[in-house]
């Protein structure tokens, strides 16, 4: 029991940290609740069903077809809806509400296209998971906690690394003296978007793989990631990990012990519990004001 409670947890980290480690690039970067974030999960899968079932490709050629078209339509609206609004120098709150705009006029679209009920892109038969310690995990599940690691590590290096990373951190920590240094803010904001709404189609291409899609998705796949980075500390990758990891223990042992149906309680009630007593997260840092 504990075993499979254990596999549980880590493939449960395994997406919520793919889509908060995505969220958190963007919102580094931009500084409001990038809503529309939810709806790039949810097109991610479907992006993916539109190639695999409707359009008879097979499934390795699908899954990177539709993560390009979500990267290409979170650059869209970051061109089209937020860039625009920037320039006509709208607060944080009018970008919220243009993001929450975005995510319902999306929603609502896939919903005509593809309908409401809850569709597959699976094409075999379900089959039962390969036995490990006396515990069930599928192939799914596998690939899910791999790929988890691979993009943790790889973006962590990213960020530290690269020139590109580099020029993140810097526009994320002071966008103006960023331009002054000769760094194109616009640019490197664009490519964030690109990055995040990758990740976020490979977190909502694995969710659909494992247990299936609906127009609707991409919501709670967002709130768990958005507490994952809120317990976390959105600065730090690792953190964010971390964050992600007792999320998906505190869901996966509190649905043993009370039900299934409160593993969204739980989430909420660890998210108050770190504002109230750790609001800066794992790896933050308390912020000192002074006045002169």
């Amino acid at each position: 029991m504990f075993c499979q409670l254990f596999l549980n947890c880590i493939f449960t980290f395994g997406y919520i940290a793919i889509i908060a480690i995505g969220f958190a690039l963007i919102f580094r970067v931009n500084r409001f609740f990038h809503f529309a974030h939810g709806i790039v999960i949810t097109m991610g899968a479907f992006a993916t069903f539109l190639f695999s079932i409707r359009v008879g490709l097979p499934l390795l050629f699908s899954i990177p077809l539709g993560i390009v078209i979500t990267a290409l339509l979170g650059c869209l609206i970051e061109l089209g809806i937020y860039r625009p609004l920037r320039r006509k120098k709208a607060d944080e709150f009018v970008l919220l509400l243009a993001s929450l705009g975005m995510y319902i006029l999306l929603q609502n679209t896939i919903s005509i296209a593809f309908g409401d009920e809850t569709r597959s892109i699976r094409t075999s038969a379900v089959q039962e998971g390969l036995s490990f310690l006396g515990a069930r995990i599928t192939p799914v599940q596998i690939v899910t906690i791999c790929v988890s690691i691979v993009l943790v590590t790889a973006l962590s290096a990213f960020l530290k690394k690269s020139k590109i990373g580099i020029s993140m951190r810097a526009v994320a920590n002071d966008s103006m003296l960023a331009e002054i240094s000769g760094i194109n803010s616009d640019r490197i904001i664009l490519c964030t978007f690109a990055i995040g709404s990758g990740l976020a189609a490979i977190a909502g291409i694995l969710v659909a793989l494992d247990v299936d899609m609906t127009p609707t998705m991409g919501m709670d796949a967002l709130m768990m990631g958005v507490v994952a980075v809120i317990i976390g500390g959105v600065n730090s990758i690792p953190g964010i990990a971390m964050g992600a990891l007792l999320l998906a223990l505190a869901q996966q042992f509190g649905a043993w012990f009370i039900g299934s149906q409160w593993q969204d309680a739980i989430a909420f009630v660890v998210l108050i519990l770190f504002l109230l007593f750790k609001p800066e997260g794992f790896f933050g840092k308390k912020v000192r004001s002074a006045t002169v």
